[in-house]
Parts: C-alpha cells; sequence; structure tokens
C-alpha cells in the first residue's frame, strides 16, 4: 500500500515539502551487484543520534534536511519527534499557541499540532519514535529517485503526503534534549588508491599539499572539488569500468576530483586517486560551496581506529541526553536569573 494512502494510525502530514528533503536510513547493502547503490543517510552518525533522541533504533528511516526544513502536521495519534544537527523549528499548536523546538532536542505533536522547521547548516535529520513507516523496498527505506525506489513512492516530498509512523504512548509532555554531536576539524583522511599509479607523481603531491575548494555542482551522488590540475600519466584518464563505492574519490580527464556520495553508482570509468575512509565521509555533507578542505593520506587500521573513535564518541554524546524544561515551565537558569529571591516581602512592609 502507497505510504500516502494510509489513513489509519499516526502519521506526519507533509505541508509543505521544503527543499533537498527525503526519507532516510542506515541504506540498503549488499545489492551492488545488481547495480542498486548503497543509498542512505548522509551522515549516519547524526541520523542516529536523531534516532536515539526519539527513542528509536539507529538506523530507523528518518527525514534528512539538506537545504530547507519542511512544515509537518502530526494526524491520528500523537507523534515523538526529535531534530539532529543545526536544524531548529516551531511547534504551532490547533490553539495557536507557538513553542520553539530547537536544534539537539525531542518534544510531542499531538494531532493537528503542525511543526515548521528551518534551513539547516549542513545536513539535519528530523526522527519520529519507531521510525518512518513507509513501505521497505530491498530491505530499506531509504529514497533512490534515480531508481525510484523506497521513501514515498520513490521520488521528493510533496504536499498532501502523509508519513506514517507509531503513534506515541509515552507522557504526552515528554521533552528532551542533548548537546550537540560534533564531527572532529582537521584534513580528510583517505586511503590511497586504488588507481593511484594512473597519476603523474606531481599530481599526486598536488593532491596531498594543496586546498580544494568545494563548487556547487553537489547532489547526494556526489560532490565536485575545484583545485590545481590533476595530471594523468599518458593513457591513464580512462580505466575499463569497476566497482565504486561511497568515498571514491574519482579523477576524470579534466583533473577536477569528484567525491562520490551516499548515491554513488555501482562502477565507473575514472580512475580513482583516493578514497574517503567512512569516518570522514559525512563531514563534506555539511560544508558549504566555497569551502577548502586538504587530504591526508592514512592506512586501513587507521580507518578502522576512526570508525571506533566515531562509535566512542556517539555513545559518549548519548551521556548528554537530559529531560528539556516542559512547555509551559520556567526553567531554572530563568528563575535564578531574575534574583526573585532579593524581591522577597515579609508581609509587614508599609505602603
Amino acid at each position: 500500500m502507497p505510504a500516502e494512502s494510509t489513513a489509519a494510525g499516526a502519521a506526519l502530514e507533509i505541508v509543505s515539502a521544503g527543499l533537498g528533503v527525503s526519507v532516510q536510513d542506515a541504506g540498503r547493502p549488499g545489492h551492488r551487484s545488481i547495480g542498486v547503490p548503497l543509498s542512505g543517510a548522509l551522515d549516519p552518525l547524526l541520523l542516529a543520534a536523531a534516532n536515539h533522541l526519539a527513542g528509536s533504533l539507529a538506523g530507523a528511516a528518518g527525514l534528512e534536511v539538506l537545504l530547507a526544513g519542511p512544515t509537518l502536521r502530526a494526524a491520528g495519534g500523537p507523534v515523538c519527534v526529535a531534530l539532529a544537527g543545526e536544524l531548529a523549528g516551531r511547534i504551532v499548536g490547533v490553539g495557536g499557541d507557538v513553542r520553539r523546538l530547537a536544534a539537539w532536542s525531542a518534544a510531542v505533536l499531538q494531532p493537528g499540532d503542525s511543526l515548521q522547521l528551518g534551513r539547516p547548516q549542513g545536513v539535519a535529520y528530523l526522527a519520529v519514535a519507531g521510525g518512518f513507516l513507509t513501505p521497505p523496498m530491498l530491505g530499506s527505506r531509504a529514497t533512490y529517485a534515480r531508481a525510484g525506489l523506497g521513501g514515498v513512492g520513490g521520488r521528493a516530498l510533496a504536499t498532501g503526503v502523509r508519513l506514517p509512523c507509531a503513534p506515541f504512548a509515552g507522557d504526552p509532555q515528554h521533552a528532551l534534549q542533548a548537546a550537540p554531536l560534533l564531527h572532529p576539524d582537521g584534513a580528510i583522511r583517505v586511503i590511497p588508491g586504488p588507481q593511484a599509479d594512473h597519476f603523474t607523481p606531481a599530481a599526486l603531491a598536488s593532491f596531498y599539499s594543496e586546498p580544494w575548494a568545494l563548487t556547487p555542482a553537489r547532489d547526494r551522488m556526489g560532490l565536485r572539488l575545484a583545485g590545481p590540475r590533476l595530471a594523468h600519466v599518458p593513457g591513464g584518464a580512462d580505466i575499463v569500468s569497476d566497482g565504486v563505492t561511497p568515498g571514491a574519490i574519482q579523477v576524470p580527464a579534466d583533473g577536477q576530483p569528484i567525491v562520490l556520495l551516499a548515491d554513488c553508482q555501482t562502477v565507473g570509468g575514472y580512475p580513482k586517486i583516493a578514497t574517503v575512509i567512512r569516518a570522514d565521509l559525512p563531514r563534506l555533507a555539511h560544508l558549504p560551496p566555497g569551502a577548502e578542505i586538504r587530504f591526508v593520506a592514512v592506512d586501513v587500521t587507521h580507518a578502522a581506529d576512526a570508525r571506533a573513535a566515531q562509535a566512542r564518541l556517539l555513545a559518549g554524546w548519548r551521556t548528554t541526553l537530559r529531560p528539556a524544561a516542559r512547555h509551559g515551565d520556567i526553567p531554572t537558569e530563568t528563575l535564578l536569573a531574575a534574583n526573585l529571591a532579593g524581591a522577597a516581602l515579609r508581609g509587614d512592609e508599609e505602603g
């Protein structure tokens, strides 16, 4: 049954679709042999954080927001929503009351409540308790629009679409907040090759020593970089098409690198000078056009250690989850700042 025709049960209805918004989860591994990309979240760490805030499994389906947030309305039952990333919004109740939903927080929408999300800085995620229950395809709900897979009919969100989810059975005033979960800074770590021998020594030196600017030419499939021209050895600009994966850095004949992302194809015919390690690839989704990056070579052991460090980072972040001020409550910080004790009266003062 198509997701938009699901009338029963809790759901978030799309009032305004936003820009660059899609249903994503942990992706659909295991199907590259039949030409199906991995897809899934550009930043799996932030999707996991949003799901933890919502009380869901780390890889449950949520909304990825790239350019402008949607406006959503709860229907059919209460829905617990959570935000991860630099994205905030406001909740407009049925009676017109307005409250803020801050970044890195969770709250409950009652039927009829609307959530208006703003514009993210980088990529951000909205999760719901239990995950969105759109129909899975090949074991995943991730949207891969080029082939019409996953999400809502394999296409971009549109006004009127219903995203089914489990009704929230907990405290209607449930609210959580957490500290921001930040990726480490520094150079983007890459494993050299697998076709590093297709480039001149000068090109290899430039790749690691020069800064690279992100261009506006980007989507979920990949992003183009601008910098010094990377020269190939004679005949090295083309190869027999072989397998590619997210993180692979292809260099076509023009000498300008292309970093492949979650929706990348499964094979390609451009030589690959290096591959971004999994722990660092999400960082590229947060950088605006014009931002500069540098690359540093590491080995497979370092890449595995970086993945383990990322898991520890997420585990440490989870300890920052704490109850947020409930709607209508006065935060303790506000009470302390008001210095109410200094204005107390005994009751026997004149006038």
